[in-house]
Formats: C-alpha cells, sequence, structure tokens
C-alpha cells in the first residue's frame, strides 16, 4: 500500500529540544536553582500527565507554578519554552517539499499549552501543517501508546497502513508500527530522505 501521507514529531526532529536551556530560563525568572527546577517538574509524573491531556491549559500552568513555587506566568512560560528550540531549517524545508506532493502532519507528545501557544513558540510549523498540526493532550493518549497513532490518522484522514510517521525515539517508532504506520527513527534529514525513497516517496 502506498504512502499517502508524512508524520512529524516536532522537538529534535523539526527543532532542537535543550530542556538544560529550558530549565536554566525557568530557574533564572523563578529564582531557584536549575537542580530544583528539575527535581521539582522533570523528575516527577507531570509531564507525562501533561502529554496525556490530563491538565487544562490553565490548569497545566498553574501546577507548573505550584511545583516550581512560583507564580509563573503564561508568558514566562512561552520565553522558556521558545528559549530551548531552535528551528531546524532543513527540515521545515524538507516538510515544505513534501507538502507539495501529498499531505502532511506533526504529532507530538506535549500539553494543551503547547497547543494554544504554538504560534508563539514555533510560527514557521503552522502555515506548514494548519489543521493537521496535533499535539498527543488533544487525544488524551501520549506516544508511543499505539492508540495514540490510530487517533491522529483518523484525524487527518488516512489510514495508518498509509501514513509514514518520524520521530527520534525508538519507543515511539515501535508504538507507531504496531498500530500499523511505516516508521523512522530519525537521526538526521538524510537518513529521513532516504528511508522515504525506500518507500516510493521522493523529495
Amino acid at each position: 500500500m502506498g504512502m499517502e501521507c508524512v508524520i512529524f514529531d516536532m522537538d529534535d526532529v523539526l527543532c532542537d529540544y535543550n530542556v538544560d536551556t529550558r530549565i536554566a530560563h525557568l530557574a533564572g525568572v523563578s529564582g531557584r536553582s536549575a537542580d530544583f527546577v528539575r527535581r521539582a517538574v522533570w523528575e516527577t509524573d507531570f509531564l507525562d500527565r501533561s502529554d496525556r491531556g490530563e491538565f487544562s491549559a490553565s490548569e497545566y500552568l498553574a501546577e507548573f507554578g505550584r511545583l516550581l513555587g512560583y507564580p509563573l506566568s503564561r508568558a514566562e512560560w512561552v520565553a522558556a519554552r521558545k528559549a530551548a528550540m531552535p528551528v531546524f531549517p532543513d527540515m521545515l524545508a524538507l516538510v515544505g517539499a513534501l507538502k507539495a506532493q501529498m499531505p502532511v502532519a506533526l504529532l507530538t507528545n506535549n500539553d494543551h499549552l503547547v497547543a494554544e501557544t504554538i504560534g508563539e513558540l514555533f510560527p514557521q510549523i503552522v502555515p506548514l501543517f494548519g489543521d493537521k498540526l496535533f499535539v498527543s493532550a488533544s487525544f488524551g493518549l501520549a506516544k508511543p501508546d499505539p492508540a495514540c497513532f490510530i487517533a491522529c490518522c483518523e484525524a487527518i484522514g488516512v489510514l495508518p497502513q498509509t501514513a509514514f510517521f518520524t520521530d527520534d525515539r525508538v519507543e515511539n517508532i515501535k508504538g507507531a508500527e504496531q498500530a500499523g504506520l511505516s516508521g523512522h527513527v530519525f537521526s538526521g534529514r538524510a537518513g529521513l530522505v532516504s528511508a522515504l525513497a525506500a518507500k516510493g516517496v521522493r523529495v
């Protein structure tokens, strides 16, 4: 069965994601140490629960601030997240080239606040993906759960067997393949182009 859609992960595929930069930024605004921020937020289940949509955007921001012991504003949260995700221009160009041939979509493990602020965090991807830009929290699921990929394909309007998915995490590719998608562990543009070509999709 031929490929009818290419689905991309976001962090470490379309942009870098430097968690240390984000933590340092949050430490700076909150007056806490970087170690404190890491323990309080990243060494808990809060972010995983957020990716599964357990908090609304406002609840997520309030809980983030509670964990920090600091009333984190939406603008401060956006600034810290954006500072940690410099863009990969070559990958955005690849998405644009593929979009001229077939639908492209994005599926990222992220919370409702990312969904609300994606135009501020990563404005370049909004026109590329349009209404096919999906945050896992919107499905109440998260990668690598195969059900997350199935829900994404249903939202796009394609069968899983006709979708190609790329992500930098091996476990997420395994989940996609269990759902019936073709998968590729992302390690750079050249490898992705080769993997797409093997499936009959040429850039």
